[in-house]
């Protein structure tokens, strides 16, 4: 009887130390996200916008310029001065932002001096991204010759950037960025999305 139960017992021991050992490999799982649907693009011309945090609206033919956008944007007039005019495209389900800043060309000078302006802000994103895509737009018909830059890296704080001229009176810079710490990665759908507007945007812009 004891050399059944020490038989049984040295069988189980063996039964255990076998099923930790062997070939079994441990293959831990992907990264997952949280998945998130997005509502197709509806694009219209606003036909009004917000002063500030006013709750009231205006009509667009302020602004020099038209342009498309989707239609669960909220569009902003943050600043207007005789120079300068600064509109928020604001998206209250992503929490993102495009910053659309227009300057008017007065001296010969001022095309070369946005640009530089322009490329300036750039910069200071090269440190936190791991590549640049550059595109060139152009719509002769509406006099419209744009250039964006999409930055790669999960730390980029403003993926998607672009400048927008007719080359002679008229200037337009944008800017896209999320209300959060960046994770590009976990918000690559949400980019993907506000970067195909900011597309679509430069597309059907026209100057006044």
């Amino acid at each position: 009887m004891k050399k059944l139960i020490l038989s049984l017992v040295m069988l189980s021991m063996l039964t255990q130390f076998t099923s930790c050992g062997g070939d079994t490999q441990y293959t831990p799982k992907p990264k997952g996200y949280m998945r998130i649907d997005f509502p197709g693009h509806q694009y219209a011309e606003p036909d009004s916008m917000h002063i500030g945090s006013d709750t009231s609206a205006i009509d667009v033919v302020d602004l020099p310029f038209t342009f498309e956008t989707n239609s669960g944007t909220l569009v902003t007039l943050k600043k207007n001065e005789r120079r300068l005019k600064w509109v928020d495209i604001k998206y209250p389900a992503y929490n993102g932002v495009i910053f659309l800043t227009y300057i008017p060309l007065r001296e010969k000078g001022d095309l070369a001096g946005q640009i530089d302006t322009s490329t300036q802000l750039l910069t200071k994103h090269y440190s936190f991204s791991s590549g640049i895509d550059e595109r060139l737009f152009v719509n002769e018909e509406e006099r419209v010759y744009a250039t964006s830059y999409l930055l790669k890296g999960q730390n980029v704080a403003s993926t998607y950037q672009f400048w927008a001229t007719d080359s002679v009176n008229h200037f337009l810079r944008g800017s896209l960025y999320i209300d959060c710490v960046p994770n590009n990665d976990s918000l690559a759908p949400v980019l993907e999305y506000l970067q195909q507007d900011m597309d679509h945007l430069i597309e059907t812009l026209k100057w006044k």
